[in-house]
């Protein structure tokens, strides 16, 4: 009987997560353990306010985490919704009238966390130490961790035809996408770098007004399928247009928290995922 210690055991365990890492992500385009990469990832993140890594995944992972998303598509819970850009309740004191009251749809299917296959990429990509290191470092976090409750930590969404992700700001500092899948047309990122200050509480309802009236162009983001996209989104409308054509646009939002121990609130539970576990 061969026995082994501890640290071949450990050797061994991260040889294989690293193997297995290697199938999914292409670690010679995105060396995601070297200081430079990691420098050159971070200045253009805090010089552009979002970071795009094409080719992060390999050809043949984005074929089977497509086909494993087509798979589960059938458990999606389909929302269509109203919101301002805020992503906050009404203010009737601004009046109806108002750009902070004003109402937009947003549209979507969506997987949660106990949805995506056990065996999936995407637990490989989520749970590895040295992918979240590199984020962490990117996004100048110590440490990030996933979410306490079931749902919220990988979330694969459809956008299928005329379905879009409407103007708002995001309530956290960064996002992590991947593009699986793009529709044939329509399914474009479009941005405002900066458009509010939300820790000096300036909403800038002129400058939210001239983007919804169609005043002001904003920046288009491009990204081929395989693309892997940090962006900070707190201060930077953005939105996702309607998927034109038959072919469902498919991206998978991976989450973290800077502290461990958090859950996603009830409510917005019941809101995204229509369940609470």
């Amino acid at each position: 009987m061969i026995s082994f210690s501890k640290c071949q055991v450990w050797s061994w365990q991260r040889r294989q997560t690293i193997e297995n890492l290697e199938d999914v992500i292409d670690l010679d385009a995105c060396p995601l353990g070297n200081e430079n990469f990691i420098a050159s990832g971070k200045k253009t993140l805090a010089e552009n306010g979002v970071l795009t890594l094409p080719g992060f995944l390999r050809a043949k992972a984005i074929e089977t985490l497509v086909a494993e998303a087509e798979t589960q598509k059938h458990n999606a819970y389909f929302t269509a919704s109203t919101h301002n850009v805020y992503l906050t309740e009404p203010r009737p004191e601004l009046g109806e009238g108002h750009i902070y009251n004003r109402q937009l749809t947003s549209s979507k299917g969506c997987i949660t966390t106990d949805q995506v296959l056990v065996d999936s990429g995407l637990h490989t990509i989520y749970d590895s130490s040295l992918f979240r290191q590199f984020v962490a470092q990117i996004v100048g976090e110590p440490g990030l961790y996933e979410y306490a409750d079931p749902l919220a930590s990988i979330n694969v969404h459809f956008a299928s035809e005329d379905q879009e992700l409407n103007w708002h700001f995001d309530n956290s500092d960064f996002a992590i996408t991947l593009l699986l899948q793009a529709p044939r047309d329509g399914g474009y990122f479009e941005y405002v770098r900066d458009l509010r200050n939300a820790k000096d509480d300036d909403m800038n309802f002129a400058g939210v007004t001239a983007i919804l009236d169609g005043k002001m162009q904003p920046s288009v983001l491009s990204m081929e399928p395989g693309t892997l996209v940090l962006f900070r989104g707190r201060n930077s409308i953005h939105r996702v247009t309607p998927t034109i054509g038959d072919q469902t646009r498919i991206l998978v939002v991976l989450a973290y928290n800077a502290a461990p121990g958090i859950a996603l609130s009830e409510s917005a539970r019941m809101t995204f995922f229509g369940r609470l576990g």
